[in-house]
């Protein structure tokens, strides 16, 4: 094990001996992470005031980014591959799931074992896949139950996406709320990693 190890909000990760983790990752706060569990250069595996737990013999390949906040934990099965550069927020993902490169997944969504989010594949707020759903490369999942979307159809995912609550799933404001308070917000809130401590 090695990497960036961090104490956030007074968690500090617990990595099972036979994790590992690249030296260029970071794993910040309250993280468990399994046996076999390989967590790849770049990757950033953040609570955010939420928990993150990672199964056994999973691979966070590099540059992923998995998030969790108060409301939106992450749950990640077992054999799970999560891509490079992949986006995974406050989701649960059951076991031997495959996030291709570049997929994102929203907070409140919900992917049950053996489904496929193909390359830069997107899983909507509050959205579920069923046992074995594959995402097409490029499409959008959105709903629950998911409908499987293109990205020309933006109206028809706009449609399903309203009732979705993004605003409030993601930012836990009010839709109507302006860029303006939504960032003063996420300022505030992130700025509690001003007292993040490095402990390994």
């Amino acid at each position: 094990m090695v990497g960036m190890i961090v104490r956030h909000l007074g968690k500090t990760p617990v990595i099972d001996p036979t994790a590992t983790v690249a030296p260029t990752a970071v794993v910040s706060g309250d993280v468990t992470l399994g046996p076999g569990v390989r967590i790849l250069h770049g990757a950033v595996l953040t609570a955010e005031n939420g928990r993150i737990a990672v199964g056994s013999d999973v691979v966070v390949m590099e540059n992923a980014v998995v998030k969790a906040r108060a409301g939106h934990d992450v749950e990640i099965g077992d054999a799970v591959v999560i891509g490079p550069h992949v986006h995974l927020n406050g989701a649960r993902v059951g076991d031997e799931c495959f996030l291709a490169t570049g997929a994102a997944i929203f907070p409140g969504a919900v992917i049950e074992s053996g489904c496929e989010v193909r390359i830069r594949g997107v899983v909507q707020v509050n959205t579920t896949l069923a046992k074995g759903t594959i995402v097409p490369i490029g499409w959008i999942a959105v709903g629950s139950p998911a409908s499987m979307l293109p990205p020309e159809k933006h109206e028809e995912v706009w449609a399903i996406q309203q009732d979705l609550d993004f605003t409030g799933t993601v930012y836990g404001m009010e839709r109507e709320s302006t860029m303006r308070e939504i960032l003063r917000s996420q300022s505030e809130f992130y700025g509690a990693h001003a007292h993040d401590e490095i402990v390994g």
